[in-house]
């Protein structure tokens, strides 16, 4: 199989990993997704230690390694939390209620749209209370960022500490203009392009 074939599944693996890791910490799973965790990680060791000699691919792994390095991080925080039954951010059960809780009569009638809801709003948004000590978090975002550029063909070649500055200026003016506690970022995708919306929370 072509290296560039099995860069792609690796990419639409690590997707697929973050949606079933948000689905068990939104409570829609019961169990987190280790056996799909196995699979990824055989993936991605598969190249670690082999010469890729195209420039691009090996560039491209290079970027997905890093990125699942630091998503498979948060998720085992998420999930050292999440047994010991503390908050877990916007990813954990407690955050999602408050991201976003549907109405009671719509919840009522039909729970498991709700907590699809839930988990999808979560999935979108990433929670910044100090720029300074989430560091996790805004790297999170910035793989997000980087990976939905290269989706929508956008130049993907964003430096990490530009774009930690910026998500840092623009935290810490809504939370001193706004009053805010924290301040939820979200990726969305208009006409091909890729932006950052940022919503203060109380």
């Amino acid at each position: 199989m072509a290296i560039e074939v099995e860069l792609d599944l690796l990419e639409r693996s690590i997707r697929q990993l973050q949606i079933e890791w948000d689905k068990f910490f939104g409570g829609i799973e019961k169990k987190p997704p280790n056996e799909m965790k196995t699979r990824v990680e055989a993936l991605v060791r598969k190249y670690s230690l082999a010469e890729i000699r195209n420039n691009a691919a090996r560039f491209r792994y290079q970027g997905l390694q890093a990125r699942y390095s630091t998503m498979s991080e948060l998720w085992s925080k998420r999930l050292r939390a999440f047994e010991e039954g503390r908050p877990m951010g916007v990813h954990g059960a407690r955050a999602l209620a408050q991201v976003a809780a549907p109405a009671p009569a719509a919840a009522a009638a039909s729970p498991s749209a709700a907590a699809a809801a839930a988990a999808a709003a979560a999935a979108r948004e990433v929670r910044v209370k100090d720029p300074a000590a989430d560091s996790g978090a805004v790297r999170e975002l910035y793989e997000r960022f980087v990976a939905a550029r290269r989706e929508t063909g956008e130049p993907a070649n964003v430096r990490f500490d530009s774009f930690e500055k910026l998500i840092a200026q623009q935290a810490s003016r809504i939370l001193s203009q706004k009053g805010a506690a924290a301040v939820d970022f979200r990726l969305e995708t208009k006409d091909g392009k890729v932006s950052l919306k940022a919503k203060a929370v109380r």
